[in-house]
């Protein structure tokens, strides 16, 4: 199955599992919207998951990037997804994930599994809508000595996190747009 066919596929499982419409949803961000991504759904769906990972990893070719994560949770299916289908094609990339607080036991660790200085990531996150999650990623793997070369997310809402990481000079790639289902960013 070609890129095209994947991603044909992969937005007909988000429509049909991960689009909820129809009530007043509060978001990440605080605001309301008339639409949320309950992007789970398809990110541990078997089929989505898969079809996901290949996309991402097209994605990821012109960044050789060592490994990918992000803020917790939306990021943690994704990136463990992409870390497995990455070792079946022979190019093995490691993942991680930001705690949003850091560990109060144990390693006491805001970064799981710990990333070497100079490690070349990318940051991923199921749905972006102003940015802040990925953005406070970024802040956690730049601090700990890490290199960002990429965001990506599953589905952009379109409210300003393209913007938020322009002006951070972070490259941005989005498999999806909420207008990708004919709804309003609202």
């Amino acid at each position: 199955m070609n890129s095209e066919d994947k991603k044909t596929k992969l937005r007909h499982l988000i429509r049909e599992h991960s689009l909820l419409q129809g009530e007043a949803f509060t978001l990440a961000s605080g605001e309301t919207s008339q639409y949320y991504f309950n992007m789970k759904n398809t990110t541990f769906h078997p089929e989505g998951s898969l079809l996901l990972s290949d996309l991402i990893l097209g994605l990821l070719e012109p960044y050789s990037v060592d490994s990918i994560g992000g803020l917790e949770m939306g990021a943690v299916p994704i990136a463990a997804a992409v870390t497995c289908r990455s070792s079946q094609k022979g190019q093995p990339i490691t993942g991680f994930f930001v705690r949003k607080q850091t560990k109060e036991h144990g390693t006491k660790a805001l970064i799981e599994p710990n990333q070497p200085v100079g490690t070349r990531v990318a940051i991923i996150e199921d749905v972006t809508t102003t940015g802040a999650s990925a953005l406070q990623a970024v802040d956690a793997v730049k601090e700990a000595g890490c290199e960002v070369s990429v965001i990506i997310t599953l589905v952009d809402r379109e409210e300003g996190a393209k913007e938020a990481f322009a002006g951070r000079n972070l490259p941005f790639h989005a498999l999806f747009h909420a207008s990708d289902f004919n709804i309003s960013a609202t």
